[in-house]
């Protein structure tokens, strides 16, 4: 196996043996098959859109498949098959409508005529041929800049399936994912082309995190401040982590009368602040960084845990029984819920002891995404031209397990008094429940919501923006960001897309960037490495 998709990769090169997130070698292969499978798929469906063809049940096969690939989300072999199958036979049934309008379904190449082997031990044999270091060409460059658009579509088709299952589609977004899937495969495209290639993955990541904002607001309500109370209520317990709301507001209206009360977890904790999801009562935060101490801190949890949109590390034997997923979630071994029916979780959780009694850890506020903070937009407006308010910095992205990975909590303890931080996503659970207190009345500390809501934190700073008359660039604002997997990638390239300037990044650089490509963002963009909290602020601040 060869995998460098995320931040903790194997000594910062890449895992070759197996994943630090715990894959296994077959998963690996699995994964690269599918999106073997799924770059044949997409050009057949490139075809397609040149005549006029868009099959919908093929765009949404084609962003959930690329979605299960991602970091900690599917690590079950079985399902990689089904799904490998999936993508060969959707891929079959549309070369014939192409075919029949007149398509060219002749020189595609080897990924749209491949043709799954007939066991999984033949399948895990076919990877070693479509891995990573398969893909055409010999420009080290652009191999850097097919795996980062590679990396950026599995966030975008993260995001567009959240999505979706609110109701909410773009052709745009999935015409993108296919014509990037397809282009992997091609070596006629010069590097300029690959960059304008990498920068439109960006676009399309602004559009999916637009249509998963309108999807959560219109759906329950635009968030508003709220005060999430830490720690726990005596009585049974369901953990949820992830991202859909969706799954969070079924498990809430199948456990009503149950006297089971419902705890959030990781990026599930902003939740609190949607109005339609708060009337339902019994969330509780629970207390804890992200999704990588979920393990450590399971035994002293005494329910279900359910999981949604991202997975956990390799749960041990004896939690297994208490560990449901459902989404695109899969681990062996552990029970996965497919259709929304958390009978099986809400069970569980009733013949566990719960809690014993109550325990109160403080709280924490949520609920400052772009529309809260438009309310309070003119008072910030003025504490920012009054030099009340210095800088603002966004602080935001994904978290890792790594030892020693404390840049962020010191960052934001050390940022000066008569300055503002905003945060999104996982990465925020560093420093969530440091009590920075206020300028005149404004919090220190802004939750805006979880990593889509990259979108939200973009629309508050085109309000300042507009109000002083500059651009994004030109105001007191610095971006300080995280990144340990691949939304966060395509965060990363919606904000280049948008070009926006200076992002200080880390903890490290991604593996996928050589030094030429590197030079290139830093070149355009300006992009720094994070050094120490005391340098950075000094080179910003003065």
């Amino acid at each position: 196996m060869f995998c460098y998709q995320c931040e903790q990769t194997a000594k910062g090169t890449g895992c070759t043996m197996q994943g630090v997130c715990g894959k296994q070698p077959e998963v690996a292969a699995l994964q690269d098959l599918l999106l073997y499978a799924l770059m044949g798929l997409s050009q057949v469906a490139v075809e397609g859109r040149k005549l006029g063809i868009s099959d919908r049940d093929t765009n949404v096969f084609t962003v959930k498949a690329a979605f299960s690939t991602l970091t900690n989300v599917d690590f079950d072999p079985a399902r990689f098959v089904d799904l490998i199958h999936q993508a060969v036979d959707k891929r079959d049934k549309l070369k014939t409508s192409v075919k029949n309008v007149g398509g060219d379904i002749v020189d595609f190449g080897k990924a749209a005529d491949f043709t799954p082997g007939k066991t999984m031990e033949e399948m895990v044999e076919q990877a070693e041929e479509v891995g990573l270091k398969s893909y055409p060409g010999n420009d080290p460059d652009i191999m850097s800049l097919k795996h980062t658009v590679l990396f950026g579509i599995k966030g975008v088709s993260a995001y567009a399936d959240h999505a979706q299952i609110l109701g909410q589609e773009d052709e745009s977004v999935y015409a993108y994912v296919h014509e990037g899937l397809s282009a992997i495969q091609r070596d006629d495209l010069s590097l300029e082309q690959w960059l304008e290639m990498t920068l439109k993955c960006g676009g399309a990541a602004v559009k999916a995190m637009e249509l998963l904002d309108k999807g959560n607001t219109e759906t329950y309500g635009h968030p508003v401040p709220t005060q999430v109370p830490l720690g726990h209520k005596k009585g049974k317990a369901i953990l949820i982590s992830g991202h859909d709301l969706k799954d969070l507001e079924e498990l809430l209206k199948q456990t009503q009368g149950t006297g089971i009360n419902i705890y959030t977890h990781g990026e599930m904790l902003p939740t609190h602040g949607y109005p339609k999801l708060k009337q339902y009562g019994r969330l509780y935060g629970h207390y804890g960084t992200a999704w990588q101490n979920q393990i450590r801190e399971f035994p002293n949890f005494p329910g279900a845990i359910l999981m949604t949109t991202n997975c956990i590390q390799r749960p041990k034997n004896e939690y297994k029984e208490n560990i449901f997923t459902c989404g695109m979630v899969g681990w062996p071994g552990v029970p996965h819920i497919s259709d929304q029916n958390f009978k099986p979780v809400i069970d569980r959780a009733l013949a566990l002891p719960g809690f014993k009694e109550d325990a109160d850890k403080g709280e924490v506020t949520v609920g400052f995404a772009r529309n809260a903070v438009s309310g309070i937009a003119d008072k910030l407006i003025e504490a920012v031209k009054n030099k009340d308010i210095r800088h603002l910095f966004l602080v935001a992205g994904c978290d890792g397990a790594k030892p020693g990975r404390n840049y962020y909590t010191e960052f934001v303890e050390k940022v000066p008094k008569d300055c503002i931080v905003l945060t999104l996503a996982c990465g925020k659970f560093r420093f969530y429940d440091k009590k920075l207190g206020d300028i005149d009345g404004i919090p220190r500390l802004l939750d805006v919501g979880q990593c889509n809501d990259a979108y939200s934190a973009v629309q508050i700073a085109m309000v300042l923006a507009e109000a002083f008359w500059v651009g994004v660039n030109e105001l007191p604002l610095s971006l300080i960001l995280s990144w340990y997997e691949q939304k966060a990638v395509c965060v990363l390239l919606a904000l280049l897309h948008l070009s926006i300037k200076g992002i200080r990044l880390g903890p490290s650089l991604p593996a996928f960037l050589t030094s030429n490509v590197l030079d290139t963002l830093v070149k355009t963009f300006d992009i720094k490495s994070i050094t120490t909290a005391d340098e950075d602020l000094k080179a910003i601040l003065g």
